[in-house]
């Protein structure tokens, strides 16, 4: 064998373990999670949207864990979007995969963050929707692809809890 070969596979060959690896670790992801609930569909009487703001749906995590991505109904999987305030709940519009709609009751709190599983950004750059998710309680991550809209979508998010759930100027619960 040429010394070309044998660099070639001593490269090659670990990579593929490694993304073999990965299929694996996610394949399995997805088996663990698969008796979590199933996206609820919006209603279509939800009518129009008090604020929608576009920008990058990051990802849905475990709530309070904010590495423990879920990977069922593709919410591990960042995609561009927009995030649609109604008065009986969120519509999160992604491209390339299902919508997913968090009724109003099903919110429970809304908070900024730097980051989650796999993006980072600035302090308080990512808006996060804690909710419901049948009887599992998850945190979807939002970035707003411009900085300013981000305190108009809090607000509106904010409308939409409970009022002992007061919000500070930073997003944060008091």
């Amino acid at each position: 064998m040429s010394k070309e070969i044998l660099i070639t596979l001593s490269a090659g060959v670990p990579l593929l373990i490694i993304f073999a690896l990965m299929a694996w670790g996610w394949r399995n992801k997805l088996k663990r999670q698969g008796s979590l609930a199933s996206l609820p569909l919006a209603p279509a009487e939800l009518g129009e949207p008090l604020i929608s703001v576009p920008g990058q749906y990051v990802v849905t995590t475990t709530a309070g864990d904010w590495l423990d991505r879920v990977a069922v109904h593709s919410l591990g999987i960042r995609t561009p979007g927009v995030v649609h305030v109604h008065d009986g709940g969120v519509v999160i519009e992604r491209k390339g995969a299902q919508d997913i709609f968090i009724a109003q009751h099903a919110l429970t709190q809304v908070d900024t963050q730097a980051g989650m599983a796999g993006k980072f950004v600035e302090r308080d750059g990512l808006v996060v929707i804690s909710w419901n998710l049948d009887d599992t309680e998850v945190d979807t991550g939002f970035r707003t692809t411009e900085a300013g809209a981000k305190r108009p979508l809090i607000e509106a998010l904010q409308a939409l809890l409970p009022n002992d759930s007061e919000l500070d100027s930073n997003g944060k619960n008091n």
